[in-house]
Formats: C-alpha cells, structure tokens, sequence
C-alpha cells in the first residue's frame, strides 16, 4: 500500500536546512518514510499496539473522506485511494496514507508554492516597517490620484512585491548592524539578510491598503462632492473610509475559523505570492529529472517571463493595437451590424475570441493560471450558455426591445436609443422628478446587460444553497471545532506562534460599528440606522459562502446588484443612502475577503499571527488618512477636476459611475425597472432558479457519485461572469483557453514542470505587464504623446464593434420604442 503515498508525489520530510526541498522543486515533498506498525502515542506517552494504530488512521481517513467528499480540488483519484485503504486492512498502507495527507498539503497546488516546514527567521522587524509603510504611503498615493483620472491606472501588490525586494536588499547592504533599545522594544537596525517573513509583511501591508485600487469610499465622496455638491467635511470623510475599511478586518478575523485554518481553503491568488517570495529569495537550480529537462532556477526563469511580458505589451498597448481584441471578421466587414455583434470583441460576442494581449485576458478576472480547472470550466459553462446561446436568442427574437439597443455593452438607454441623461429627471434637490420621469423615458439595457442582473439575481439565491447542501456539515464542525482539531500541516506549524485572540477583532468590529452609525447618523445622509445594521447583516451573512467559493476556485461572486436592489426597495428615492447602503454590504464583505486572503498568505508563509494583526491595522488606518489626504489636496487644487472635459483627464470616472448609478438605483429605483409590469420583470425568476438548480446538482452528484457532476458549482455557473460587461466574452473566452492549456492539459501531462513553473509563469505575466503599463503611462500618456498612425492602429477605431454602433433598427427623430406608458 506504500504506493498510495507516492501517488500523492509526497511523503514525510524533514529538512535539516533553510533550503528549497528539490522534492517540493520536483511536486513531491521528501522521500519514502518507514514506518513500524507501532507508535508512539504522544498525548499519553505510550507505546500504541498495531490494533489502536490501525483504528485511529483508519479513524482520521473516515474523517478525511467526509470532510472533502465533495471538494472539487482535491482529486477523485485520492478519494478513491482513502475508500481503498480503509477497506484493505492494511495497517502499513492506512499509516503511509496518513502520513501523506497530513505531513504535506493534499493539494498540489498548494504543494507546488508551498514549503511544509517553517524558517526561523524574524518577521517583525524596523526594516519591514519601514519599507512596508513607505511604499503603502507611495502606492496608496498614487492609486488615490490615478483613479480620479481617464484612462485609470492601478498599482498592484505584485508590482510592490517586485519593489520590494531591491529596497530590503539595498537596506541590508547599506544600514549598519546596530541594536537600539532595550527589553520588548529592543531592535537592530540590520537584523540580517532580507528575508522572505519581512518581505512577506511589506506585500501584506500593501495588499490591504491599494493592492485593488483606491479605498472604495472615495468613490462615495468624488459622487457626493462633485456631481450632488454635498461637502460634510474631511472628518466625515476620514470617519467613513475609516470604518468602511476597517469593518471588514473586524469580521475577517472572527472568520479565520472557517476561511483560513482549513486546508481545503486554498484561496489560490495567494499561491502566486508564495512563488514569487521563492523565486526572489531562493536561487538554486531546478532539478531536470523532475521538470520535464527543464533545469533553469525559478528566480532567472521569473526574470525571463517578465522581461518577454514587459516587451510584448509595447505593441498590443502601443505600437500594434489592432493585436488587442484580434476581431478579423470586423476589419473585414467594419459596417456590417450583424458580423460586429456575433464576431466583435468590444461590444459583440466573440465567437471568435482572439487575443494577444494579456490585459484582456487577465483584466476582469485574474490570471488564467491561478483559477483551478473546475472553476475555469465552470465559468465557461455559464459564458456560453447564458451569453452565447441565450443571448443570441433573446436578441434575435426581439425580446426587451432588443433590436434598438446594443447586444453588449454597460450603459444605459432611453426610448430614442440614446444614452440615458439622468439630469432630465433631477429636481434641482437632486430627487427624482416622477412627471419628468414619465414623460421622458424608461430605462432600458442592453441583452448581456440585463442578463448579467438576472444571472446576479441567481447567483445569490445559489450560493447560499449551494453552501448549505456542499458545506453545511463542514460549517457545522468548524462551529464545534477549535484550531487544534485541524490535520492541516500549514496549521499545525503555526501553534509555535501567540495567536491574535478573536476579541481583538471583536473590538475592531464594535469600535468601527459605532464610528459606522456616527457617519450614517450625525450627518445629513438619509441612510436609516436599521437600514445600516441590515448591510452590516448582509456583508457578515455572505461573507463566508462567498469567501468559501472564492478560497476554492479564485472567482470572487459580488453583492453590488444584491445591495442595491435591497435598499431601492427599503428606501427609495435616497441617492446617498443607497450610496452608502452598498458600500457597507457590498464593500465591507469584498475588504473581509481580501484581509482573509492576506491571513492565509501569513498563514502560509508563517508569518505570527500578532506581527499579521498589527501590519495590517496599522497599515490599512495610516492609508486611510494618506488617501483622504491625497483626494482633498486634489478636489483643491487641479483646477474643473471632475469635468468631462478636464484638461489632463482628471474627469473622475469612478466617481461618474457611481454617481449615475445612485441616480437609477437611488432614484428610479428597482421598483420601477423589476416590479411585475415592468420591462425587466421577468428576470425575478432567477431568484428561482438560482435556489433549485444547486439542489439539481447535488441529487444527481449523489446518484452518481463518480462522476464530473459533482465538479459542477451553480454559483459559478450563474456568477463566474459575473463582470460581463464591461468585461466582455472576449476576455472570458481568451482566459478559459489559456486556462484549459495550463491548469488541464499542461497540469496532467507535465506535472512536474506546472509544479515547478506554473505560478512563476503567472507571476511574471503580470508584473511585466503591469510595470509595461506604468511606464507607458508615465512616459507617452501623461505626455500627451499619441501612439503611431498606422493600419494596426487605425483599422479596430472604423469599425462598428469598436464605435458601439452596432444597432439594427434606429427610431426616427420625435419618435420612441418601447412602451407607451411606464
């Protein structure tokens, strides 16, 4: 039976130094272990016969099989392998077996990025403070100002990874060794060669504080101060990106319990992470007996992927553009309505997805690499059942007015086929005119555009059953469990460490409660105190089936359509309340999710828990006010900021849509869009179908129990596309492709070189590309430098898939379509 270990490439290892294991280098982990039928038992100090040995594996594998029965993750293979052992009798096979899923992550995803033992190296030190709070001031800075500006820019936590590693280098080499202080607060200046636990702190830092962008707040405050004039002051503003942020850490840490202790919790972006810490940080050679004859190391092999990735993107984003969204069926035919809508990559449906820009393929929804296969297939189930053949149907036939509006894009539309102007049905208070409204115009969508609200609409119902049927019992011993219950190797290793207790975190959530109410309440916002503990309900409620989904297959499901259809109902007619409504429900959920994501980089990487608690308070509090600051000094001084035609383009795009948004949620209102005898009142039975189709599927995993049907995920399926649009078929197409050739094909016939390669390949895909498009523009956009005229870069700006005219029918002047009454 020892064979079932080795089916698992790994078994127990001990390393005796700080090195890369060549196993882990090779998908395995170590080298064969013996072990006698006897062991000693540790809580006891006993010797245990072969008999009680056999009993508790035979024990911990029965505990093993119910755990992750359903898990899509980890292979049917290996479950197939613990059915067999338990039933062989086997003592020596059951304990190998044991051993292998204990002594090493059962994922070998995880196995792939992961060590299975722990450095002792300091993580708390001054240089990580240092260099971690510099650049979370810089980055939080930047991503500040560049959102306010069109096109935006975003600086990624991959991109302050790379920085990082040069800066603590440099501060090894130049600061001197020298100790300050005394007692608890003794620290020496130079603790040593920079280390992977530092560099791991300065990413976590910049993770929480602008790894996604600008603080979502200030989306709230550019809409509130530009487009309603309403100024409540800095402190407002302070108090409302303070506990708009800080909520979430609050709820993230009461969580750890259910989305970060448990193996099964991958959450995969992080895997992207923990290879680039090893790549910088460890340079030996990959042994080419276990990667396919590839013996390059990890750390030239990044360098080389990322120099490729940084030249490539100049012609794509540059130089060649046509080489962006590859639609050759429309430069052939530019005026055709019905070729740009089938074949188009911009606002048609790509039935020919071409690309050859990683931008558009990694712009929504991550890199395709990271995306486990199952999720990836998953997502293309939902793209091509809903957004090719449902929505060539529904198109073709008409239905919702079709014919008059585009088949995809994001925008609004009234009966005359023109962008919906909000300001015709504003009274100078900025509440809706409801005789201004009537005799204007519905609101109407496009086909993809109202299909993304019903597949929302299911998503949400899905999840929660989904997470009931899936998950419940998993949940349910997790709530009896403590942490010293887990078999996880990477948990186990973390007892060494004082934990951060739960009423630290209960504290954060409480305190920021109350700071919540202060804003919502002492200012003239209209957002209800119940109305508010209700957001609070929902964010705290979704948090754990969505952040399961998301720690599974990387695809995060949003709440933002959920949020505002909750407080369009509760309170309508309330632009800012709505405003804030999402904020706090949507918002707070997706910053719980992102502080999870960085505990379980901690996690991994053995960061101690407090050293993870103070980084990321002390981190996330200081970006709040470096933020603030930044869009204060901006409202200040860039003279028209936020005007459409603002000289340098700072026209305030997010906070445009925002605006625009509060306008048809906070003012139309769903009501008057969904509500029986509307336009779009049809897709309520989504809600309907998002709660059954879960239950489909797990009846018929259960007939079948050795199927693929129990890979299938009804959230997935309804919400991984849940971006489109703006995202577009062609991105979700391009990324699946990828996907399948990496994370399937490669994945099972070159395993040795995935486990090796295949996250260092995605890390430097995206940081070649991201620095590519910082330097382009810094250095031609700012500078107001155009890109060359040329055939490559002329031939997509002619067509109607780009021009978004792709229309079949137009009303003629003083005409309308639609309804005649609304």
């Amino acid at each position: 039976m020892a064979f079932f270990a080795k089916r698992f490439g790994f078994n127990k290892t001990q390393p005796s130094d700080v090195v890369e294991s060549p196993a882990l280098a090779a998908g395995d982990s170590g080298s064969d272990t013996n072990h006698s039928i006897e062991k000693h038992d540790e809580k006891h100090g006993t010797k245990a016969t072969g008999t009680e040995t056999e009993l508790e594996a035979n024990r911990v594998l029965k505990r093993l099989m119910r755990k992750h029965r359903w898990d899509p993750n980890l292979p049917s293979d290996t479950l197939e392998d613990i059915d067999t052992a338990r039933h062989a009798r086997d003592i020596q096979g059951e304990l190998n077996l044991v051993d292998a899923l204990t002594e090493n992550s059962p994922y070998p995803e995880v196995r792939a990025a992961v060590r299975n033992y722990d450095e002792d190296v300091p993580a708390n030190t001054v240089r990580a403070w240092v260099i971690g709070l510099f650049i979370t001031t810089i980055g939080s800075a930047l991503n500040m100002l560049f959102s306010m500006r069109a096109p935006s820019l975003i600086i990624t936590s991959l991109v302050a990874q790379l920085v990082a590693y040069p800066f603590g280098w440099a501060w090894h080499r130049v600061m001197p060794d020298r100790q300050f202080g005394s007692g608890r607060f003794k620290f020496n200046l130079n603790p040593g060669p920079f280390n992977m636990k530092e560099h791991t702190v300065i990413v976590i830092m910049a993770n929480c504080t602008f790894g996604g962008g600008a603080a979502y707040s200030t989306d709230t405050i550019l809409a509130m101060r530009a487009f309603y004039g309403q100024n409540f002051g800095w402190g407002w503003e302070i108090l409302f990106t303070l506990s708009t942020q800080m909520i979430g850490y609050g709820i993230a840490g009461l969580l750890r319990k259910f989305l970060v202790w448990p193996a099964a919790m991958i959450w995969p972006y992080d895997l992207v992470n923990t290879s680039l810490f090893y790549a910088l940080h460890d340079h030996s050679k990959t042994d080419p007996t276990k990667t396919h004859g590839w013996g390059i190391s990890r750390y030239r092999y990044f360098f080389y992927v990322f120099l490729g990735a940084f030249v490539w993107y100049w012609f794509p984003g540059y130089i060649a553009q046509f080489l962006s969204v590859f639609a050759f069926v429309t430069y052939i035919r530019p005026n055709n309505v019905i070729l740009n809508q089938l074949f188009g990559g911009w606002t048609g449906l790509s039935l020919i997805p071409i690309t050859f820009d990683w931008t558009q393929v990694t712009g929504y929804i991550f890199s395709p690499l990271i995306a486990p296969w199952h999720a990836i297939a998953n997502t293309l189930i939902g793209m091509v059942v809903f957004f090719w053949i449902t929505t060539l149907g529904l198109h073709y036939s008409g239905h919702w007015y079709a014919a008059y509006l585009p088949i995809s894009d994001s925008n609004s539309y009234d009966n005359t086929g023109n962008v919906y102007n909000v300001s015709r049905i504003l009274t100078p208070e900025y509440t809706l005119d409801l005789a201004a409204y009537e005799a204007y115009s519905p609101l109407f969508l496009s086909t993809t555009f109202s299909l993304t609200y019903g597949l929302s609409f299911a998503g949400i119902a899905s999840v929660i059953v989904h997470t009931a049927l899936f998950h419940s019992r998993e949940i349910y011993e997790r709530v009896k469990s403590s942490k010293a219950d887990e078999e996880d190797i990477h948990t186990r290793m973390m007892r060494k460490y004082k934990d951060a207790p739960n009423w630290w975190y209960l504290i954060i959530l409480l305190v920021m409660i109350a700071i919540s109410l202060v804003t919502a309440l002492a200012y003239d916002t209209h957002l209800s105190w119940w109305a508010f503990f209700i957001a609070i309900a929902i964010s705290f409620i979704w948090s754990v089936p969505i952040g399961m989904i998301q720690a599974i297959t990387n695809i995060q499901l949003g709440l933002n359509v959920f949020t505002e259809f909750i407080i369009g109902y509760m309170q309508p007619g309330r632009p800012l309340a709505m405003m804030m409504f999402k904020t706090y429900g949507y918002i707070t959920m997706t910053q719980a999710l992102a502080f999870i994501q960085d505990l379980k980089l901690g996690h991994y990487m053995k960061i101690p828990p407090r050293t993870m608690f103070a980084a990321q308070t002390v981190a996330t509090i200081w970006s709040c006010f470096v933020q603030i600051g930044v869009l204060q000094w901006a409202l200040g001084t860039i003279k028209d900021i936020c005007a459409s035609d603002q000289v340098n383009h700072y026209s305030c795009p997010n906070g445009r849509v925002f605006f625009n948004a509060s306008i048809i949620w906070g003012l139309i209102g769903p009501a008057r869009i969904f509500s029986p005898g509307q336009i779009y009142s049809s897709l309520l039975w989504f809600w309907l179908v998002g709660a059954l189709f879960p239950v489909v599927i797990y009846f018929a995993a259960r007939m079948f129990p050795k199927s693929n049907i129990r890979y299938l995920s009804a959230p997935i399926i309804f919400s991984g596309t849940g971006n489109l649009p703006p995202a577009t078929p062609l991105n979700y197409l391009s990324w699946g492709i990828i996907g399948f050739v990496f994370n399937k094909y490669i994945k099972n016939k070159y395993r040795g070189w995935w486990m090796r390669f295949n996250y260092i390949t995605s890390a430097g895909l995206d940081t070649g590309l991201a620095i590519s498009t910082i330097v382009i523009f810094l250095c031609l956009n700012l500078t107001k430098t155009d890109a060359p005229s040329w055939w490559g870069n002329n031939v997509q700006a002619n067509t109607m898939d780009y021009l978004g005219t792709a229309i079949q029918k137009f009303v003629d002047p003083g005409q309308i379509f639609g309804p005649s009454k609304w």
